[in-house]
């Protein structure tokens, strides 16, 4: 049988069942709706462990509890920050501008999963669009099919026993590029929601519909001799190492102030992480990166130690990070691109606008939009690097991993993380509900319009004589113009 065939058929009878199940979705109280969002939150919350084994299984990516971790942020952190928020009706009201702001569903949404976070993405995609009395249609990535449908199965069941209509949440099954594309370009889907690489995100932009896509992440992390040492080292290790960092907002490159580079370098040994020596950097940079500077993706998501014993190198039983010293950050250095995996670049600077400009040029070739994460106390510079980065979120004094979605700052919990026009997306945001819907604006009268300045001069004379020749009409219309815009 035509895998392709049949993934693009699945495509458009979900596409379909969805939008049937929107009309009467799109009528939902609020009641309704956080009733049912409630459901799956809890639903979903109560799976978190199981379907972090269960990707972990099918992917090879990560680590099974970090996954879990995920996934209760994927449910229960996003749902509360987002179940107090009006999406039905009137969402607000200003009195003095006489405006009412009236909330209105967008249709069918077309979400794009990772295989790197595939259950906690679907979570989250399923809470934003259905709490925005939307419809969706999950594509999970080809590794990663059984634990996306599995997940929404479970929210789909949870949801449907709170009152929500049959075929509101799906989830191919039979999938492949074919499919994928058609479930973008079908008729009844009026957005797509892309998380995953640079092709998904391009394809994603290119159907010609409304879209959120993001970049990828090459995020610099600049620890400042102002900074704490012992907190900058313990954080920065412990996110690379998290879920063995298959998060866009995880560090690539320590930018390390000299006068404090040695203690920190001690300290993060001290936490597992483990200092390659020049042989051994260019052992890696020759294994987890092909001659065009693209991953190898057979070490996406891998342990600290597998990565060392795949390439040949003998490391500490206790290794949580391979650093990688490097004497610039260009494009040409490998290392300094984004390495979705336990290795992270080291790269020393004289003082903070060294820093600073080190980390712009990361930026600019790797991850432009995404995030730069700061460890400093002067105020003077956190805001400088605040101002200057061309990215949507500086995090400071916190980890990149858990930090830029929302975890342990207080930027919207999401798990697609807009990298804006710079980056190539429309929004810099933190996708969430707010994002889902579109506002109807309700606009009463504040003044009466100028009616006799604007009647003035219009009136022309019709009761000629004679029948006028086409320069004299062209002259009275334009002395007409000439009056109104005088006035």
């Amino acid at each position: 049988m035509d895998n392709d065939l049949i993934s693009i058929q699945e495509a458009r009878d979900l596409s379909d069942r969805a939008y049937q199940a929107w009309l009467t979705w799109s009528k939902a109280t609020q009641e309704d709706v956080d009733r049912v969002c409630q459901a799956m939150a809890d639903a979903a919350y109560e799976a978190a462990e199981r379907l972090g084994y269960l990707a972990v299984e099918e992917t090879g990516f990560g680590v099974p509890l970090h996954k879990k971790i995920k996934n209760q942020f994927g449910s229960r952190n996003v749902w509360e920050s987002i179940k107090n928020i009006k999406t039905v009706g009137v969402i607000n009201h200003d009195p003095a501008r006489k405006i009412y702001e009236i909330a209105w569903p967008i249709g069918v949404i077309a979400g794009l999963i990772p295989s790197t976070n595939p259950t906690s993405t679907v979570m989250f995609k399923i809470l934003i669009a259905v709490k925005a009395r939307n419809a969706i249609v999950v594509a999970p990535h080809p590794s990663a099919v059984k634990c996306c449908v599995e997940t929404a199965r479970i929210m789909s069941a949870a949801a449907e026993r709170a009152g929500a209509p049959k075929g509101l949440i799906a989830c191919l099954q039979s999938v492949s590029l074919p499919g994928t594309q058609e479930l973008m370009h079908h008729k009844r889907v009026a957005l797509i929601l892309a998380t995953g690489g640079s092709p998904m995100v391009r394809a994603a932009h290119s159907v010609g519909k409304p879209a959120y896509g993001v970049g990828p992440g090459n995020v610099p992390v600049y620890v400042d001799r102002s900074a704490d040492i012992e907190k900058a080292a313990r954080y920065i290790v412990a996110s690379k190492a998290f879920d063995n960092s298959t998060i866009c907002a995880t560090e690539q490159c320590v930018v390390a102030d000299r006068p404090i580079a040695n203690r920190l370098k001690e300290l993060m040994i001290r936490e597992g992480a483990y200092f390659c020596d020049e042989k051994q950097t260019d052992l890696l940079r020759k294994s987890i990166f092909n001659s065009d500077a693209s991953f190898n993706t057979a070490l996406v998501g891998k342990s600290a130690l597998y990565i060392a014993s795949f390439v040949g190198i003998s490391v500490p039983a206790n290794t949580k990070v391979l650093v990688t010293p490097i004497a610039h950050v260009d494009k040409e250095e490998f290392l300094a691109h984004e390495k979705l995996t336990t290795v992270l670049a080291w790269h020393e600077v004289a003082d903070w606008e060294e820093g600073c400009e080190a980390s712009i040029t990361m930026i600019q070739f790797g991850g432009r939009g995404h995030s730069q994460i700061i460890y400093a106390q002067d105020e003077k510079i956190i805001m400088a690097f605040g101002l200057e980065k061309p990215v949507f979120r500086i995090l400071v004094n916190t980890m990149g991993t858990l930090g830029a979605i929302g975890y342990t700052t207080g930027v919207m919990p999401s798990l697609t993380l807009g990298s804006g026009g710079v980056g190539g997306a429309i929004t810099g945001d933190n996708i969430t509900v707010h994002h889902m819907y579109n506002i109807k604006r309700l606009a009463y009268e504040l003044q009466a319009p100028p009616l006799a300045e604007m009647n003035s001069g219009l009136a022309v004379n019709t009761n000629f004589t004679k029948e006028l020749d086409p320069s004299e009409i062209e002259r009275i219309v334009r002395d007409i113009v000439k009056e109104i815009l005088t006035k």
